[in-house]
């Protein structure tokens, strides 16, 4: 059990973390412009995998994905999807925060703790009753 929730919360802080970094270091794509629809993609996608910047965090966050992948074997999906899910939330809110985004209002942060608890209840729902 356990292993099964630092697992899901590793997926969540991979996803979560990498989020506004990957925002943030991709928002020049705009400024690559082209004449054609076709030449258009093509500079955009080397744009993307040339820029470092974005590829550490983008692969930061599939491995998240191939963690949360292997961790499907494990746990039941009425679990691992709503813990990996909300707890990206609230990891893309504190991360955001951390990287100068806008601090979270109080809503956003009754959020949060909602997500917390109602994380807590389902974790505690799936294990109390087995």
């Amino acid at each position: 059990m356990l292993y099964e929730a630092l697992s899901l919360t590793l997926v969540a802080l991979l996803w979560g973390g990498t989020n506004p970094l990957i925002k943030r270091n991709s928002k020049d794509i705009v400024k690559v412009k082209a004449d054609s629809v076709i030449l258009q993609f093509i500079l955009e996608l080397k744009y993307l995998a040339t820029n470092v910047k974005y590829l550490l965090p983008m692969a930061l966050n599939q491995l998240g994905s191939v963690i949360y992948f292997l961790t499907l074997q494990h746990v039941d999906l009425t679990l691992s999807v709503p813990v990996a899910n909300s707890l990206t939330f609230v990891f893309t809110a504190v991360s955001g925060w951390i990287l100068g985004e806008q601090l979270p209002n109080r809503k956003t942060i009754a959020g949060i703790i909602s997500i917390l608890c109602g994380t807590l209840l389902c974790c505690l729902d799936k294990y109390v009753n087995q």
